[in-house]
């Protein structure tokens, strides 16, 4: 193997789990020594711009992967976020994301993505960061995702959102005290409160 492409291969393990074009034109590798590690199939492509080592372990999500690694800016969010929390029973059929209002629009090939332009406030609230094939991913936490979801409820369905509800109830941990105070910065408050008394 070319000197050019060892030093490539030990930048990209120094990187961690994947690495990034402009991170590899910052490390000093040329696009062409990653298009022919590619090639030989020592390094796999995840998505445009995006590469791993071949020889790790196959990514568990692979469209999660892309979009944290693509979008690090942004937070999984409503249907796909209560897939990560296993508390629906929908298979999402885009990754949602949340960006703040007034952030550039990512550009993505694949996977299917659904952008939703959230408030400061409520962009902030309750982001939680998971590790998922080694990579960080940020996403909602169930009590917030539950109260996007209540938000959303006309464009995800009412039924998606009370499904959420009732499994998340058959946790121990279940807070509906958090839940309310996210719907507060939803403004969903009034919307959700009935729901929740429901559930106690």
């Amino acid at each position: 193997m070319a000197t050019a492409s060892i030093k490539a291969l030990q930048s990209i393990q120094a990187q961690g789990r994947f690495i990034r074009t402009a991170q590899a034109l910052k490390a000093g590798i040329h696009p062409r020594t990653l298009y022919q590690l590619r090639d030989r199939g020592t390094l796999e492509q995840i998505s445009r711009g995006v590469y791993r080592l071949a020889e790790q372990a196959p990514v568990s999500d692979p469209d999660l992967f892309t979009v944290a690694t693509r979008i690090p800016q942004g937070v999984i969010c409503l249907v796909s976020a209560l897939a990560v929390h296993g508390i629906t029973t929908q298979i999402p059929r885009t990754v949602e994301i949340a960006l703040p209002r007034g952030a550039e629009s990512p550009r993505l090939d694949y996977p299917p993505i659904t952008l939703h332009r959230f408030s400061t406030a409520s962009f902030e609230a309750g982001i939680e960061v998971r590790e998922v094939d080694g990579i960080p991913i940020r996403v909602y936490s169930p009590e917030k995702t539950i109260a996007d979801c209540c938000k959303f409820r006309h464009q995800i369905g009412m039924d998606v959102f009370l499904e959420a509800l009732e499994l998340y109830k058959e946790r121990q941990r279940a807070n509906f005290a958090s839940i309310l105070e996210y719907a507060q910065i939803c403004r969903v408050g009034t919307v959700i409160k009935p729901y929740l008394e429901m559930m106690l």
